[in-house]
């Protein structure tokens, strides 16, 4: 799609009002005021100019008014502005509570693209309208960017941890996915779509793929296949508990062994499955191998929408089957929040 407007792409989310207004406004009052400004320097040249050789310049009364004027008001106008930008930034960078998660690597010269419900994508995304999507974003080589215009988002995908941002299509569509950061030899032909679709349209695409398991499904076999199970089994105690049970851990606080305490999210469960050593959790020894070159970022994402999906110890995990069956060994996934070896993939061996 193209816009009538050849200056500006489409727009085509909720982001893009806000985003556009305030481009659009700034440049109005940067323009006001160089020309303002350039104005009045050509107009004081020409009359206070020197007329005869012999004239000497006139001492002036200074204005504190004056004064206070041209540094008040522009102080004013860009606190304003500074006020509706971050604004603007954290709306960006704080998703809603119905947001739903998709998961997209970057790598030389794709995108790799997860739906929640299974469906894999490369270059291509399939989206609801109206509908709230967080990206998560990660790299498995160098930093690659985000970017889609007519939603008016750019979000770097930065090698060794998770980044994200959120939006929420405005209009059906297809629109262009580009990385917007040089990443290598190819870089210009990482280019994608983003196709927004109504509702039932939507649902209709979802029936008629090829779906596998969902990340959190997935998620579950790999926690088993890589033994973590025998590590951070719930309710283990004594000998068999060589690791924390994960269940509830997602989102709390962590005590360290260094008397520090961390929220269990995204980037510390991804480090406690590659570094389990970077932080230990109190009460733990530091005994959990790493899976560093073992699991692939695609895998990383499942295992951590797994442990994400853990509740409390006995309830089955939110979002499908697979894994650990509910109410048994749901032990978490690899680098789950709290362990020693800040429970990671397949426990301590």
């Amino acid at each position: 799609m193209r816009s009538s407007f050849p200056l500006f792409p489409d727009s085509a989310s909720t982001h893009a009002g806000t985003v556009d207004a305030i481009f659009i406004i700034w440049s109005l009052v940067s323009i006001f005021f160089t020309a303002l400004i350039a104005g009045l320097i050509v107009y004081f040249m020409a009359r206070y100019r020197r007329r005869h050789s012999e004239e000497v310049g006139a001492n002036e009364e200074v204005s504190v008014w004056l004064e206070i004027a041209w540094s008040v008001i522009p102080l004013a106008i860009c606190l304003a502005m500074f006020v509706w930008g971050t604004r603007s930034f954290f709306d960006l960078y704080r998703p809603p509570a119905d947001a739903v998660e998709y998961t997209a690597i970057g790598r030389q010269w794709m995108w790799k693209i997860q739906h929640p419900e299974g469906q894999r994508e490369i270059d291509t995304l399939h989206v609801p309208v109206g509908q709230s999507i967080k990206m998560k974003l990660a790299s498995e080589d160098v930093i690659h960017s985000f970017y889609i215009p007519a939603f008016r988002i750019k979000q770097d995908a930065v090698p060794g941890r998770y980044t994200s941002i959120w939006f929420r299509a405005s209009k059906p569509g297809v629109y262009h996915l580009f990385c917007a950061e040089y990443c290598g030899a190819e870089h210009s032909r990482m280019i994608g779509s983003v196709i927004v679709m109504e509702p039932r349209d939507y649902q209709n695409w979802l029936a008629g793929g090829s779906a596998g398991k969902s990340m959190v499904a997935s998620g579950g076999d790999l926690f088993q296949s890589l033994a973590c199970v025998t590590c951070h089994r719930a309710g283990a105690t004594g000998r068999l508990a060589r690791g924390p049970a994960l269940e509830g851990v997602f989102g709390s606080p962590v005590k360290l062994v260094d008397g520090r305490t961390v929220i269990a999210d995204d980037n510390y469960v991804r480090e406690s499955i590659l570094n389990p050593t970077a932080k230990v959790v109190a009460g733990w020894d530091p005994v959990m191998p790493t899976f560093q070159g073992q699991v692939t970022e695609e895998q990383l994402s499942q295992l951590i929408a797994y442990v994400r999906s853990l509740g409390p110890i006995g309830s089955a995990p939110a979002g499908g089957t697979g894994g650990t069956p509910a109410g048994t060994t749901t032990a978490d996934s690899p680098s789950a929040a709290t362990t020693p070896q800040t429970a990671g993939p397949g426990a301590p061996q």
